[in-house]
C-alpha cells in the first residue's frame, strides 16, 4: 500500500489542520478511479440489488483495505527476508562449532586410547575424556589430576565449546520458530489482499456500460475539484513563500489578489538537491503499473515507489507506509515542499511524493499506474500527514 500481526503505527507529530476521518478510498474501474459515495445516493433496487452509489464505496473499501493488508504484506516480507538471513547465520555457525566438537572429540579419545594402551591412563579416566559430556565428570578432582596441563585445557575448551553450541542450537530453534509465525502472517496478507481485490473485480463486472459511463463522468468533475483545491494551496503557498523570505506579513484574509499563474515547484518551498534527484527518479516512473508489494523497476505499490525515489537520492526509507509515517519531520501541508511525503488515511495505508503546486507523484492503486495529480485526488478529508524525510 508494516509482526505478531502488527497494527499500523500513526505518523508523529501534529495533523494537518482541519483534517480529519478519512474518505473513501476509490478504486480502479478499468482504468476510471471511483468517487466517495454522495450525499444522495441511491438506496438498493427493490429486487436486492445494490445501487451504483453503493458499489462505489463497496469497492472503495475494498481497494483501502486491500492496500492496508499490502503494507503488512510488506512489513511481513521483510521481516522474512531479516529472519531468514539470521536462522542462515546461526546455522552455519552450529554446523562450525558441531565440526570443531567433534575434532576436538576425537583429539580427546587419541589421548585416551594412547594412555590406555600404554597403562598411563584408568578405565574411569578414558571414560571421561571420551564422555559427550565430559563436565559430568569434573567434580572428580582424582580424575582432573591424572591428565596433563594440555589435556586439562582441551577438556576445557570442549566444555566451553559445547556449552555455547547448545546455545546456538536453542536460539536457531527460536528463530526458526519465528520465522515460521512471520511466513504465516504473510501468506495470511498475500490472501487478503488477493481476497479484497477479486471482490471488487467482480462487483465492478457486474456494472452496465451506461453505469460506468456514470462513474467515468462523476470522476472526471472529481478530479476538476480536486486540481481546483490543488491550484488554491499552490496560491496560498505562493503569496506565503515572500513573506517567509523578508519577514513580511501574509497578506490580509480579506484582500483580493488578482488571479497569478500557478508557482514553479521552487516557489512552493526551497528544493534541495536530494528531492530534486528524488522528484526526477519519480517522474522517471510515470506510466508503470500499480502492483502490490512491487518496489520496481518495472511496477511499484505507493511505498515501493517512495522508497525507490528517495533511494536515488541515497536516503532510505523503511518498506511501509506507516513506518515511512516516522521517518523525518511532520509538517502542515500549507507548509509542503516539494520531495515530502503525503500520508493519507486513518491507517496511513497510502502515500505519495509532494511536487509543488498541491500536486503529487504516486502509485495509486491496482489498475491504474504512476500518475501525477492533486493531493486532494480523494478529498481533503483524506490526507492524513506530510513529513519530510530526515
Amino acid at each position: 500500500m508494516a509482526s505478531q500481526h502488527r497494527k499500523p503505527r500513526r505518523a508523529s507529530g501534529p495533523r494537518v489542520a482541519g483534517i480529519h476521518t478519512p474518505a473513501l478510498a476509490t478504486a480502479a474501474l478499468t482504468s476510471v478511479a471511483l468517487f466517495s459515495q454522495s450525499a444522495d445516493a441511491a438506496p438498493s433496487s427493490d429486487d436486492g440489488t445494490p445501487s451504483l452509489e453503493e458499489v462505489e464505496k463497496k469497492v472503495g473499501d475494498l481497494y483501502r483495505q486491500a492496500e492496508s493488508a499490502t503494507e503488512k504484506y510488506n512489513a511481513a516480507k521483510e521481516k522474512t527476508t531479516t529472519q531468514r538471513k539470521r536462522v542462515a547465520g546461526l546455522l552455519d555457525d552450529v554446523a562450525r562449532r558441531t565440526q570443531n566438537l567433534n575434532e576436538a572429540r576425537e583429539e580427546l579419545g587419541s589421548f585416551a586410547a594412547a594412555q590406555y594402551r600404554t597403562g598411563a591412563a584408568a578405565p574411569d579416566t578414558a571414560a571421561f575424556l571420551l564422555a559427550d559430556t565430559p563436565q559430568d565428570y569434573v567434580d572428580q578432582a582424582q580424575l582432573m589430576g591424572r591428565l596433563t596441563e594440555r589435556q586439562k585445557g582441551m577438556v576445557d575448551d570442549y566444555v566451553t565449546e559445547q556449552s555455547t553450541t547448545m546455545r546456538k542450537r536453542r536460539e536457531a530453534g527460536e528463530s526458526l520458530a519465528a520465522l515460521t509465525d512471520t511466513q504465516r502472517e504473510l501468506k495470511t496478507a498475500k490472501a487478503t489482499v488477493q481476497k479484497k481485490l477479486a471482490t471488487a473485480r467482480e462487483l465492478l463486472s457486474r456494472l452496465t456500460a451506461q453505469e460506468q459511463a456514470r462513474l467515468a463522468a462523476i470522476e472526471r468533475q472529481r478530479q476538476e475539484k480536486a486540481a481546483r483545491t490543488a491550484a488554491e494551496l499552490a496560491q496560498r503557498q505562493a503569496a506565503a513563500a515572500p513573506a517567509a523570505d523578508t519577514g513580511a506579513s501574509s497578506p490580509s484574509p480579506s484582500a483580493s489578489p488578482s488571479p497569478s499563474p500557478a508557482p514553479s515547484p521552487s516557489q512552493s518551498g526551497v528544493v534541495s538537491t536530494k528531492a530534486e534527484k528524488t522528484l526526477a527518479f519519480a517522474r522517471a516512473q510515470i506510466g508503470k503499473p500499480y502492483v502490490w508489494g512491487a518496489t520496481g523497476p518495472g511496477s511499484y505499490d505507493c511505498s515501493g515507489l517512495t522508497q525507490a525515489a528517495w533511494k536515488a537520492a541515497s536516503v532510505t526509507l523503511p518498506r511501509t507506509t506507516y513506518d515511512q509515517a516516522t521517518f523525518g519531520t511532520t509538517v502542515s501541508l500549507s507548509d509542503a515542499r516539494p520531495g515530502d511525503l503525503v500520508f493519507f488515511y486513518e491507517g496511513v495505508s497510502h502515500v505519495g511524493i509532494y511536487t509543488g503546486n498541491g500536486m503529487m507523484i504516486h502509485a495509486p492503486k491496482p489498475g491504474t499506474y504512476v500518475r501525477e495529480e492533486s493531493v486532494y485526488y480523494d478529498g481533503e478529508s483524506a490526507i492524513h500527514s506530510v513529513v519530510r524525510p530526515a
